[in-house]
């Protein structure tokens, strides 16, 4: 979908590389990028909280005076806080090949906004910690529910819409939320890993991780996080955002990428973590990932 949008509001390019098309909105606005030659060491940078998603092509983002490395490629994200310039490489660019990315610059004080409203409704109290954005790069995969709404947001920028402004509020904030959704979960099971005996719920994270291919016996996780069942799905869910059987098909299908970018064959990874069947395991990475093993095997060895 946000490549059929991109093709209807692409012009002739008046530059060749990082060619830019924006579209403005109060807290945010939402650039499209194409690339149309190879070029290297490309400087971006913002003012803003930048989250850029990958549509065509390969990046290899560089960042901290070449510390940090990585290649950007379709279906991920990555996201640069303010005044965090990063310098971008375009290996495969061409003119009938582009290397394209969209980028959403979003507001600070809307992020802050955001954040107090989560400090409110979901404390994080039992860790000594309060939700904030964390200043480091993120460069992670999408799951099919960001990629949906990164075509959502796509949409809404580029329609003439009588409520354009409050549908794009709302897009944005999600997007916001997910973004530190994501930072807050990956301090909680890097936490519980280091510290599984802080809390019942870190002893239930660490459990899981551990048993990664087995099935759930809720009555022992609930023993192990001294809570009654009710309690424990209510603080599991208010903690990490899903329920311990999604968490455990997060964590194996995260896994299975990880293996499948080590070159692990499909047929091992898909018993290794915990599938009975290779047909089960290829529509949930593909549910999970947007695309199936085989075709995320082929992007990852490139």
């Amino acid at each position: 979908m946000i490549r059929e949008i991109i093709e209807k509001h692409r012009r002739d390019p008046r530059v060749l590389v990082e060619n830019k098309i924006s579209f403005a909105a109060a807290n945010s606005e939402l650039s499209i990028y194409d690339t149309f030659e190879k070029a290297s060491r490309v400087e971006l940078a913002s003012d803003q909280l930048m989250f850029c998603g990958m549509v065509s092509g390969k990046k290899v983002m560089h960042a901290n005076s070449d510390d940090y490395e990585c290649e950007f490629l379709p279906h991920e994200s990555f996201v640069m806080a303010p005044n965090s310039p990063v310098q971008i490489d375009f290996p495969t660019a061409s003119l009938t090949q582009p290397t394209t990315c969209l980028a959403i610059e979003i507001d600070s004080q809307r992020v802050q906004q955001i954040i107090s409203g989560l400090n409110s409704s979901a404390s994080l109290a039992r860790y000594q910690k309060e939700w904030q954005y964390q200043t480091e790069l993120v460069h992670t995969h999408h799951n099919s529910e960001t990629q949906a709404l990164l075509n959502r947001i796509v949409h809404i920028f580029t329609e003439n819409h009588q409520d354009r402004s409050f549908m794009i509020d709302l897009a944005v904030t999600e997007l916001i939320v997910r973004l530190l959704r994501h930072q807050t979960r990956e301090f909680i099971i890097s936490h519980s890993n280091t510290q599984p005996d802080h809390n019942g719920i870190n002893a239930v994270i660490s459990y899981i991780q551990e048993n990664i291919e087995s099935n759930l016996d809720f009555a022992k996780l609930c023993k192990l996080a001294c809570m009654s069942r009710t309690k424990f799905f209510n603080e599991f869910k208010q903690i990490l955002g899903c329920t311990p059987k999604e968490f455990l098909f997060q964590q194996r299908l995260k896994r299975a990428a990880q293996m499948l970018q080590q070159g692990s064959s499909i047929t091992a990874v898909c018993f290794e973590t915990g599938y009975s069947n290779s047909s089960h395991f290829s529509r949930s990475f593909k549910a999970f990932y947007g695309m199936s093993p085989r075709q995320y095997k082929q992007q990852h060895s490139i």
